[in-house]
């Protein structure tokens, strides 16, 4: 896989005691030799690490490993997905400005246009990310295409290349989410993308055991937000963090291919059992659109008025209740306690999510092991 000989090739350089495993750089700060190298850093003439809320040599490592996947000139760590989106929202809009998003987006990233930006009179519109007419006809005097593929929840894998081009005519940036795919199976700035944000929570992390994001993109824009956003917000990627996305990036191929593997033939099961509406899957969908180069292990599906949703979730015994996605582990969400978490005015879910889908989250447990806990789980879960 080409995409991940990216990770190996990248040069990480000569390790402390020449250890296989870059070293966690654990510190605060970095002093100085003298007061002219002190007066060089500070005046811009020399460039180096001072303080590790902005810049770090553990952090720096994954940021560069991050933008070889990512084929972008460079990449800034963040201590969540959420504050790579609303570093590069904030770090982008002024007051006036207009976004169009794409319907069924992360509900956070939604409700973070609706609360926050709001506030800071920009507004948005919502579209379907597969009328490029509409798109074409929202995007006049935008300044940002905001863009998930696939979408959350309902999975609809979009025309990247497509969309882009249209902000592009228009001469607004685009910024998407490319948290489910990872630049195993897409690589966004290759489609035309300006910014790529992550949820290295997910499958960069891999382990369950880190919160942190990424937002990758051209020099320009990338130097913007980090000179002009993340000092102030102090939005930093700490040390062990960085060290355990390094970690999680040497297994990211294989394991996104396991992840792969195992959830298209538990969609495919699913799709032919009884009491199943519908899958939710961009394979199931037909060809993959352009750029989309494999799926991953989350998806979800509609059942009918036979299944007791809540009797099925309770019922299982390996996919666990819980939110994220893209450990190890198999987890559930039912859209029915979803949505009453987020019901009212700024509700993410209304676009037409409905109380009757179930979103999975494969794992790494194996296939036959996973299908048969989904099928009694069903049985039991039968009025």
């Amino acid at each position: 896989m080409a995409r991940a000989q990216r990770i190996v090739a990248h040069d990480e350089g000569a390790q402390a005691f020449e250890a296989v495993v870059p070293a966690i750089v654990q510190s605060s700060l970095f002093t100085f030799a003298n007061c002219a190298e002190m007066a060089d850093v500070f005046s811009g003439r020399k460039s180096r690490n001072v303080y590790s809320r902005t810049t770090n040599p553990t952090v720096a490592i994954f940021e560069a490993k991050m933008a070889a996947l990512e084929q972008t000139d460079d990449a800034i760590g963040f201590p969540s997905g959420m504050a790579a989106i609303s570093g590069a929202l904030i770090g982008l809009v002024k007051p006036g400005d207009r976004i169009v998003c794409v319907r069924h987006v992360y509900p956070d990233a939604y409700r973070l246009i609706e609360t926050l930006l709001r506030k800071l009179e920009v507004s948005a519109v919502y579209v379907d990310g597969a009328d490029h007419a509409a798109v074409n006809a929202a995007l006049p005097g935008a300044k940002i295409l905001y863009l998930e593929s696939p979408t959350s929840w309902t999975m609809q894998a979009l025309d990247v290349p497509a969309l882009t081009g249209l902000a592009r005519r228009h001469g607004a940036l685009s910024l998407i989410d490319n948290s489910w795919a990872t630049p195993i199976f897409q690589c966004p700035a290759t489609l035309g993308a300006d910014l790529v944000a992550h949820s290295a929570s997910k499958y960069i992390g891999g382990h369950s055991d880190t919160v942190a994001g990424v937002l990758a993109g051209g020099a320009e824009l990338v130097a913007h937000i980090r000179r002009s956003v993340c000092p102030y917000l102090g939005a930093k990627l700490a040390p062990f963090e960085a060290w355990l996305l390094l970690r999680g990036l040497r297994t990211l191929p294989y394991r996104m291919q396991a992840h792969e593997a195992s959830a298209l033939a538990i969609a495919r099961r699913l799709a032919e059992s009884a009491g199943i509406l519908r899958v939710h899957h961009p394979a199931l969908a037909g060809a993959l659109p352009p750029g989309l180069e494999g799926t991953s292990g989350l998806f979800s599906f509609t059942v009918d008025q036979a299944i007791d949703v809540r009797a099925f979730c309770d019922a299982l015994r390996l996919f666990r209740l819980g939110v994220s996605w893209g450990g190890h582990e198999s987890l559930v969400v039912p859209a029915l306690i979803a949505r009453a978490q987020t019901s009212g005015p700024n509700s993410a879910l209304d676009f037409g999510v409905p109380a009757d889908m179930i979103r999975l989250s494969v794992g790494l447990e194996g296939t036959d092991t996973l299908w048969s806990d989904l099928q009694q789980a069903l049985e039991k879960a039968r009025r």
